[in-house]
């Protein structure tokens, strides 16, 4: 069941939501060639840490980082690691969530690392405005598909291949809520309400579809091998435009 989110909640998560943004903020400052991924994991656990929040994702069914770090054909849930070192030419995906007050806020984006191809600019580029797409339809009275299919539109305009095993959700008091969101039509009618909050997240693909789960249980990456962009947004859900929960907030 989809749960509407009071004005208290709603405070919450945008408090939530603006911890991860801080976080981010600090990641395109850092991310280059020649850091480790559990150097961006140590920041990212620092700042939510300041801030009086938890990191959601850490011990989330056993996770062990507080953040997600995807390079290149690494799609999701990629685990930090003082081994793994950004070099000219990546692009990698990072996922945050911060749990403040009880409740959850969750956003990822894709970096350049360097100087990087044409391809993965595109990429980034084309997977940004999927999420963009999807936000704008996340009006009361739409319905579900209306967000998946206007992302999976802008994915096949551009040939990207779309990860259909993984996708948006519903999110509030627990990291994942319902309603689970695929990134293209399947036909689910299920009308928007003022109130819903939805974290969109686009995951596209320079290649195919499809994906293999790593021996680490946990890393998902391209089956060939081509890389692979994420961005994501929290998503209000109002009788009028939507409003992005995981933006810094003024003053």
């Amino acid at each position: 069941m989809i749960k509407r989110k009071s004005k208290d909640e709603i405070k919450r998560m945008r408090h939530a939501g603006h911890i991860v943004a801080l976080v981010h903020q600090e990641m395109r400052k850092v991310v280059e060639p020649g850091i480790s991924t559990k150097e961006l994991d140590d920041i990212a656990m620092r700042i939510i840490k300041e801030n009086k929040a938890i990191p959601t994702f850490l011990g989330y069914s056993g996770f062990p980082a507080s953040i997600c770090t995807s390079i290149n054909e690494k799609i999701v849930h990629g685990i930090p690691s003082k081994d793994e070192i950004l070099k000219e030419g990546d692009i990698i995906a990072i996922d945050v969530g911060a749990t403040y007050g009880g409740m959850v806020g969750d956003s990822a984006w894709s970096y350049a690392v360097g100087k990087i191809s044409e391809d993965k600019q595109r990429l980034m580029k084309v997977t940004e405005e999927a999420l963009f797409a999807g936000i704008s339809k996340m009006r009361a009275g739409n319905v579900l598909d209306d967000i998946s299919g206007a992302i999976e539109d802008v994915a096949n305009r551009e040939k990207m291949g779309i990860v259909r095993n993984y996708g948006g959700h519903g999110v509030g008091h627990e990291m994942h809520e319902d309603p689970f969101l695929f990134n293209f039509r399947v036909g689910n009618q299920t009308k928007l309400k003022s109130g819903y909050v939805i974290a969109i997240e686009p995951m596209l693909n320079l290649g195919c579809d499809d994906v293999v789960v790593l021996d680490d249980k946990w890393s998902v990456v391209t089956k060939d091998g081509k890389a692979s962009a994420h961005f994501e947004h929290t998503v209000l859900c109002t009788d009028d435009e939507p409003i992005l929960m995981t933006t810094l907030m003024e003053g």
